[in-house]
């Protein structure tokens, strides 16, 4: 059988139509470079549109803040603002610590649950399955920080205000915070990556599309847990 000569480069094209053949083929593979490219692509553009993302970012600094001091009434409102400033330019530079942190427990995640399904995938392989299916990850950074730059900065109170979901119809200073971190994860783009969780599982794991879709939809599940537990921390 003759080595498979496909460049690298285009299983960042082949992922969004054929994304079984970018599977298949790097089964083997390096997990690295994906998750790599992934990191510099969204870190990048987070970066450049931080300004844009700012009010965000301010708002739910604020809630936080406002959390903080109900729960412990020594910290004083000039302590807040110092390390507003810190956790700013913390925020510009986050996704670039985030991201592989995200890539290797969502790979993790996938490669346990999967066995539960009898996957023969292997743990290198859940996390080149993983760092693909984050791709999308990079179009929707680049569509949230074009929406952070026309939408009024009074709307952007949230982060899930610009996400293609459920979420963005939700006030986070009104809802509940459970409630969001809940709907946060019904958007298009958390969906599109479980889709391509699924096959990943499916092909590498050797185990029918079905039961890859039902572990990848626990995975999805495992994921809003983080998000669960912190809203119900700043109740």
């Amino acid at each position: 059988m003759m080595a498979d000569t496909t460049a690298v480069w285009e299983d960042f094209v082949d992922i969004f139509y054929a994304p079984a053949s970018v599977f298949a083929r790097r089964q083997n593979g390096n997990f690295w470079i994906p998750l790599l490219v992934v990191t510099l692509l969204v870190g990048t553009v987070y970066f450049i549109t931080s300004g844009a993302m700012q009010p965000i970012m301010d708002a739910e600094f604020n809630r936080q803040a406002a959390v903080a001091m109900r729960k412990n009434p020594r910290i004083t409102p000039e302590a807040m603002e110092r390390f507003r400033t810190i956790a700013t330019r913390i925020g510009q530079v986050m996704t670039f610590v985030a991201m592989p942190i995200i890539i290797a427990m969502t790979g993790t995640a996938l490669w346990l649950v999967g066995k539960l399904f009898e996957a023969r995938q292997t743990f290198k392989a859940a996390l080149m399955v993983a760092a693909y299916s984050c791709v999308p990850k990079v179009m929707e950074a680049v569509l949230n920080g074009v929406q952070a730059v026309m939408l009024d900065p009074s709307q952007l109170n949230g982060p899930f205000r610009v996400s293609l979901g459920v979420g963005r119809f939700f006030d986070p200073d009104v809802a509940s915070p459970v409630l969001i971190a809940l709907v946060g994860r019904m958007n298009v783009f958390t969906i599109w990556v479980t889709i391509l969780l699924a096959i990943g599982l499916s092909v590498t794991g050797k185990i029918p599309r079905p039961r890859a879709a039902v572990a990848a939809a626990i995975v999805w599940i495992l994921g809003a847990l983080p998000m669960i537990f912190q809203a119900l921390r700043s109740m």
